[in-house]
């Protein structure tokens, strides 16, 4: 399976892709950034196609030239629109480092999720990995996992434990996609675990 990786930053998701293709069983064919970012260099680094671009009619015509059969965005930090959600419709996930529905959508995006963590005084965090629909962050769940806040945590503490989290859970949910096993079925992903 072809995948296409969207990012704005340095690409440690992207990263943990790159690391598990053949426990995957998936290739990153390409990956564009809306920045001049880091993770271009990984992207090169391991010889993958990579563009920076902000025009999205640019982009979803290198994602079709690319035959993708997977779009996934690992820190793309622009809301794509409601015309590239229908070029690949149920092929478009999203990692977000908090527990959606909590501290998602507008504004919600990088260290301004975890301050807001911090400031509320929750006692967990973790990320979520989800379909994209055509508003941010409200599509269907696949994945989420959790890490506990420690009374000496702050947003940078906080961070590195849930981007350990977002390496795993991503991975596995690009699995379970790739594999077959994920069905939308109105707001809610099934999993089925007995489908190869």
């Amino acid at each position: 399976m072809r995948i296409g990786v969207l990012i704005s930053g340095n690409g440690s998701n992207l990263q943990s892709i790159i690391d598990n293709e053949k426990y995957i069983n998936a290739k990153v064919e390409v990956v564009i950034s809306s920045k001049d970012s880091y993770g271009l260099e990984r992207a090169r680094n391991h010889n993958i196609d990579a563009y920076y671009e902000t025009d999205e009619e640019k982009i979803i015509t290198i994602l079709k030239e690319k035959n993708v059969d997977l779009v996934v965005l690992a820190g793309y930090l622009t809301i794509i629109s409601p015309k590239f959600v229908d070029s690949f419709k149920d092929r478009i996930i999203n990692i977000h480092p908090s527990l959606i529905p909590s501290f998602c959508g507008k504004g919600y995006y990088g260290m301004n999720v975890h301050k807001s963590v911090i400031n509320s005084g929750v006692k967990v965090s973790g990320a979520t990995v989800h379909f994209v629909d055509y508003l941010a962050d409200t599509g269907p769940i696949i994945m989420q996992d959790i890490v506990y806040i420690e009374n000496n945590d702050d947003e940078i503490s906080l961070s590195k434990k849930v981007l350990e989290v977002e390496h795993r859970i991503l991975v596995e949910s690009i699995k379970l996609f790739v594999e077959n096993k994920l069905k939308i079925e109105g707001k809610r992903v099934i999993i089925n675990e007995g489908v190869n």
